[in-house]
């Protein structure tokens, strides 16, 4: 079973051109706020019409599988919402605020009555609502109100699922636990989920495939602990979450000059030669004490923040461009924290090389 998009569409100032081809289970779209992300949900539910393009999902049948084109502006096709089959989870949830727990699963099922009555006792039991059959949404904690939403959809027995930010409405201490129950109930569902998020951790955690986007286009698609792991362009790497960048020079097939930082690097591995910069996760420097060694900074203090759990360290290389510019992160969990306490600030932060992200642009 997978997915087949291709469509543009303008509104306004805003050009959204997006295409991916994904038969992953668990799909993640991540960019920044007003990048297209909800706009591509929108258009494959039938909700919003691309200007031209295609989408279709291949569904499994009896006896193979059958490629249902929802929209095709070429052979003009554009199959209606509701003939569509797709589930979509709003970020309010949009549960109808007058209709009891029971009937806002039973919305939109288009079966007799005994059917219906089936179906909501056995998404009552599977969502873990038994109890609250009676009860309006506003009586509803967030969680509760999650699970409604996801059982209603789930009660038509979607072909595709889609959540358009599920988590962002809900309190920071709440997202966790129910991220967590949210893949949980779905574990069981065939077919493919889709999920969009500005939060890393969010789509990290959900997704199998990963599709980046910013500014309306897609920067970046692929497996999602590799994208993270290699992001491979400085704008796929900032939107996965790393913190430090430096221009760079490749000197040969494994040196490297970092321009911002002042230092040479140099890797075991063979550097291609299109990179041009490098990316540094702030959790991932070594402190060093006493002598320099290889792929190390020397540095002077700028500022920290003691947060709970974490301390943030803001540094400053002591040569090349970044001395008079951008600061480098450095950040450092408990157990190291404790260790820093004991000691002198360190002398060098030193790279370790399998943390070193290899850029291009």
């Amino acid at each position: 079973m997978g997915i087949q998009v291709s469509i543009k569409k303008k509104i306004g100032d805003f050009n959204l051109d997006i295409s991916f081809t994904s038969d992953a289970k668990r799909i993640g779209i991540l960019g920044p706020s007003g990048c297209g992300k909800s706009m591509t949900l929108k258009s494959i539910a039938g909700i919003e019409q691309p200007d031209m393009g295609s989408i279709s999902i291949d569904v499994p049948r009896a006896d193979g599988t059958e490629t249902r084109v929802l929209f095709d502006s070429v052979k003009r096709v554009n199959l209606r919402p509701q003939k569509r089959n797709v589930g979509y989870m709003f970020q309010n949830y949009a549960l109808f605020p007058t209709m009891t727990v029971a009937q806002n699963i039973a919305a939109g099922l288009q079966v007799s009555g005994e059917e219906r009555e089936t179906r909501v006792a056995e998404m009552l039991q599977r969502f873990h609502l038994q109890g609250l059959e009676k009860h309006l949404p506003g009586e509803l904690s967030g969680g509760q109100q999650q699970r409604v939403a996801l059982a209603r959809i789930m009660a038509y027995r979607p072909d595709l699922i889609m959540l358009d930010e599920p988590f962002s409405a809900l309190d920071q201490h709440l997202k966790e636990r129910l991220q967590h129950e949210m893949i949980s109930m779905l574990s069981d569902y065939e077919g493919q989920v889709i999920m969009v998020s500005h939060s890393r951790d969010e789509i990290y955690r959900f997704s199998e495939e990963l599709i980046v986007m910013d500014q309306g286009s897609l920067l970046a698609c692929g497996n999602t602990q590799e994208l993270f792991r290699n992001p491979q362009t400085g704008r796929v790497a900032r939107m996965t979450g790393c913190k430090n960048f430096s221009a760079a020079t490749r000197l040969n097939e494994h040196e490297l000059h970092l321009t911002d930082w002042g230092i040479d690097l140099y890797l075991k591995q063979s550097i291609p030669e299109n990179v041009n910069a490098i990316g540094y996760r702030a959790h991932f420097f070594e402190p060093i004490w006493g002598e320099r060694q290889e792929n190390c900074i020397p540095f002077r203090m700028s500022g920290m923040d003691d947060l709970p759990f974490e301390r943030r360290y803001y540094i400053i290389p002591e040569e090349g461009a970044d001395k008079d510019g951008e600061l480098i992160c450095w950040f450092v969990q408990d157990n190291e924290r404790r260790l820093l306490n004991e000691k002198p600030a360190p002398d060098f932060l030193k790279l370790k090389e399998d943390a070193i992200l290899l850029l291009h642009e």
